[in-house]
């Protein structure tokens, strides 16, 4: 591969060097972009996000610091972070967050998460607008790989909500996250199903009122 000869394709996995990886994520070109690294593979993404990845990117932010309020667990969330596992794997999920002991491991200054030294996320987040395949399949492996404890698609399409438990190298389907104790995923694809036919104050509202029943 070389990116002085021509631009790099995008939304697909094509075979890269670590230092590729680096020289990518350092042009001013790819500033915008996500970018994963995975098994000697380097994906990057520069889809146009739109009103829908946006505003169900937001609804679910919103659901997750709502409810841990509401049940008062600690946590930190971070929008569009970068981990990596120098000479390995990076990512960059939509969102991802620490949860209870680990809520406030990440010091403040930190720019890009370097896994050698701090704990991966508790919960990663995709939401997946064009990117579902790409999603649930690759993404997941390094996920697991990376070792997140949960793992949440977000399918934009569908209004749905495919969570995973991580644990031993693999990952399986939940119905309700292990990580937010008591937290139902229907729930949440209920709000996401009622942003399509109203405002989020009033969907928020509507959540605190399940969250606290």
């Amino acid at each position: 591969m070389n990116k002085n000869q021509t631009q790099l394709p995008t939304d697909t996995w094509i075979t890269a060097t670590w230092s590729e990886y680096i020289q990518t994520i350092e042009d001013p070109s790819y500033e915008k972009a996500k970018v994963y690294y995975h098994k000697g593979k380097l994906r990057i993404e520069m889809s146009p996000l739109g009103n829908k990845h946006g505003r169900d990117h937001a609804v679910i932010m919103g659901a997750i610091v709502l409810f841990a309020a509401t049940k008062n667990i600690a946590l930190n969330g971070i929008d569009n972070c970068t981990y990596h596992k120098k000479g390995f794997r990076a990512a960059q999920p939509d969102a991802s967050y620490y949860i209870r002991e680990n809520a406030d491991v990440i010091p403040w200054e930190i720019s890009f998460i370097d896994l050698d030294i701090y704990p991966p996320p508790t919960l990663v987040i995709e939401v997946a607008n064009t990117s579902f395949p790409d999603d649930i399949g690759e993404k997941r492996l390094l996920y697991e790989t990376l070792n997140v404890a949960e793992y949440w698609i977000v399918d934009v399409q569908n209004a749905e909500i495919i969570a995973f438990t991580v644990a031993d190298g693999g990952s399986r389907k939940i119905d309700r996250s292990q990580v937010l104790p008591g937290l139902d995923i229907y729930l949440l694809e209920e709000a996401l199903q009622r942003t399509r036919q109203t405002n989020q104050t009033q969907v928020y509202t509507w959540l605190l009122q399940q969250f606290q029943s």
